[in-house]
C-alpha cells in the first residue's frame, strides 16, 4: 500500500521495537557491538560503519525523498563534502551561482586544491549552463529556492542538460524540503539536505543526508565509514522527532512567509522583496509547478543601504539575529556579513543591503509587528 507523507514521515524505519514495544525509536548510544561469531555480525559491528538509529533516519528520508537509499551524515557540508570526492582530480563541476556560501568555500577553497574545477553560472539561464557544460563535467549543482536570493531553477531541464553532456544532477533540497519539492522526480541524480535546517526543524541539531540510488549510495557510504563525518545516535533521533512534524511545520511556515512577503512589497522602507510566492518574482510561475507551497524563507533589501540593513536585523526582538534557518523561531540575518561572507568579492557576492528571514511558525501578526518596528527605527 502507497502512504501519504506524512504517514511515511512518522512510520517509514520506525516500527515498535521488537523487545520492549517502545513506539520510538531508541536512541542506540553505544561505540560497538557484540557478534556471535568470529567474523558474524547481527547487522551492525562498529558505530562508524552502522547504528540503527542512523538507518532508521535513512530509511525514513530515502522515503520522503523518493530515492532508493539516503546516507547521513554530521553537517550538511559533510554531506556535500562525500558527494565531492566522488569526484577525481581534473573533473568540472558546474554550480549555481547563487548558493550556500559555504559550499562554494568548500569547493572553490578546498577541493580545488586536489584538482576538481568549478565554474559558477546563473543556472536560470539554460544557454549559459550549456555553454558551461565540457567533457570532464561531471555534476551540475543546483539549489533551488536559492540561498539568499531565492532564485527558482527549472530542475527538469537542468536535468536534460546534464544528462546530455554525461553529468548527473545534484539538487540541494534544504530550503524547499522533501516536503514541498520532490527533485528526483524532476530528474535530479542527488538530493542534499542540511538536516539541521527544516528536516530537524528545531534548531537543536546538526546534521546532513544525500539521497539517491543504490548504487551511489554505496560508494557513500563508503566514504561514510571511510571518513567517518557520521552523525551520533541521538543526533540522529533528534531529527527523526523533528520529520515527524515536518509537514505540518512547513504549511505554517509557507503561510506566515507568504503574509510577511506581501507585507514587506508594501512597506515604504522596503526596495524588494524575494519570495517565489509573490506573482511578480520571476519564478514564481515555475516554482507553482515543482513546488507544493512557496517555502519558508523570504530575502528583502531595505532603503538605506548596508547601515539601514544592519540596524533592521540588530533591532527585531522576536526574530532572533543568528545565524541557520528552517527552525520553528524566526531568524533574521545579513548575508553579506554573516552566512555569506566567505563569497565577498566572486561572482557570488550578495547586496549589502540584504536581509534574509527564516520565517518562523509564530504568531503572524506578531512577526509583522517585530519588523514593522525594526523597520521604523531606520527612518
Amino acid at each position: 500500500m502507497s502512504h501519504g507523507f506524512d504517514t511515511r514521515a512518522i512510520h517509514v524505519g520506525q516500527e515498535p521495537e521488537p523487545t520492549t514495544g517502545a513506539v520510538v525509536v531508541p536512541i542506540y548510544q553505544t561505540s560497538t557491538f557484540a557478534q556471535p561469531a568470529v567474523g558474524e555480525h547481527l547487522g551492525y559491528e562498529y558505530a562508524r560503519t552502522g547504528n540503527p538509529t542512523r538507518t532508521a533516519l535513512q530509511e525514513c528520508l530515502a522515503s520522503l525523498e523518493g530515492t532508493e537509499q539516503a546516507v547521513c551524515f554530521a553537517s550538511g557540508l559533510a554531506a556535500e563534502d562525500a558527494i565531492f570526492r566522488t569526484l577525481s582530480p581534473g573533473d568540472h563541476v558546474v554550480m549555481a551561482d547563487d548558493v550556500y556560501g559555504g559550499t562554494w568555500r568548500q569547493i572553490a577553497q578546498v577541493h580545488t586544491r586536489w584538482g576538481i574545477e568549478v565554474t559558477a553560472v546563473d543556472l536560470a539561464d539554460l544557454d549559459a549552463v550549456r555553454a558551461a557544460m565540457g567533457p570532464r563535467t561531471k555534476l551540475l549543482w543546483a539549489e533551488t529556492p536559492s540561498n539568499p536570493l531565492l532564485k527558482v531553477l527549472d530542475l527538469a531541464a537542468l536535468a536534460g542538460i546534464a544528462h546530455e553532456h554525461g553529468a548527473r544532477l545534484v539538487a540541494d533540497n534544504t530550503f524547499a524540503t522533501p516536503y514541498l519539492q520532490q527533485p528526483t522526480a524532476l530528474g535530479a541524480d542527488l538530493v542534499v539536505h542540511s538536516t539541521t535546517k527544516y528536516l530537524g526543524g528545531h534548531s537543536d541539531v546538526v546534521g546532513g543526508a544525500v539521497c539517491t540510488d543504490a548504487r551511489t549510495a554505496e560508494d557513500l557510504a563508503f566514504l561514510q565509514n571511510a571518513v567517518g563525518a557520521v552523525p551520533g545516535p541521538f543526533d540522529a533521533w533528534l531529527t527523526l522527532r523533528g520529520v515527524k512534524t515536518l509537514g505540518v511545520r512547513m504549511d505554517r511556515h509557507c503561510d506566515n512567509a507568504a503574509r510577511i512577503a506581501r507585507w514587506l512589497s508594501d512597506h515604504p522602507r522596503v526596495t524588494a522583496v524575494q519570495y517565489p510566492g509573490l506573482p511578480d518574482h520571476p519564478g514564481h510561475t515555475l516554482a507553482a509547478t515543482q513546488m507544493r507551497a512557496f517555502g519558508g524563507m523570504v530575502s528583502f533589501q531595505v532603503d538605506g543601504g548596508v547601515t539601514a540593513a544592519k540596524q533592521v536585523a540588530e533591532g527585531t526582538e522576536l526574530f532572533f539575529l543568528a545565524e541557520s534557518l528552517g527552525g520553528v523561531e524566526s531568524l533574521i540575518e545579513h548575508p553579506g556579513i554573516m552566512t555569506h561572507a566567505s563569497v565577498a568579492g566572486t561572482a557570488l557576492e550578495v547586496p549589502d543591503d540584504l536581509l534574509r528571514l527564516s520565517v518562523g511558525i509564530e504568531a503572524v501578526d506578531d512577526l509583522i509587528g517585530d519588523l514593522d518596528a525594526a523597520l521604523a527605527a531606520t527612518a
